[in-house]
């Protein structure tokens, strides 16, 4: 049994939550989400609230059920605060900075590297640090996870980028004798 999935999940005012079928409209303040949901799972949508139920009591059912409490749980957080994710860039040499729609970074590569910014997420580039928001935390994650997989840390001298608050367990490197 999923203890996230039997909770109700209470709509804050200011959001309006819709369904049509197996889609979930979230609206609120900062913008619109839409999700599709497979029907092993019954939701049931009411004025200040949202129940899930199981239809199958097997175990595919029941894996679903903590995850879609989850999924409704972030979209209805999302459309009212915008999730934020931050990376900090470190190295001589190392630049980062938000061109129209498009990040360019100078990653010590012989070449820019340029990323487009998808729809629905807004970039900011100040010195070494980028901050990532938007209200779709799937979206938000995956594509900070992205960018920071072009030039992880290194643990030697720690050179690459890095979330904000990730801490890089450090080698201690070649001894001379």
């Amino acid at each position: 049994m999923s203890r996230i999935g039997k909770q109700e999940i209470l709509i804050p005012s200011g959001v309006k939550v819709t369904q049509n079928g197996a889609v979930i409209n979230v609206a609120g303040p900062k913008g619109t989400l839409s999700k599709t949901f497979r029907d092993d799972i019954t939701i049931t949508v009411s004025d200040k609230n949202v129940t899930l139920n199981i239809k199958r009591n097997d175990k595919f059912s029941k894996s679903l059920w903590g995850t879609y409490a989850s999924h409704i749980k972030n979209m209805i957080k999302g459309v009212e605060t915008p999730y934020q994710k931050k990376l900090v860039l470190e190295g001589v040499g190392f630049k980062s900075e938000v061109k129209g729609k498009e990040l360019h970074f100078a990653l010590g590569f012989s070449h820019p590297v340029i990323v487009p910014i998808p729809e629905g997420i807004t970039a900011t580039a100040e010195k070494n640090n980028i901050t990532i928001t938007g209200i779709d935390k799937e979206l938000v994650g995956s594509f900070t996870a992205a960018i920071r997989a072009l030039k992880k840390p290194e643990p030697y001298k720690g050179k690459g980028m890095r979330y904000e608050n990730e801490v890089i367990r450090r080698k201690q490197g070649k001894k001379t004798v």
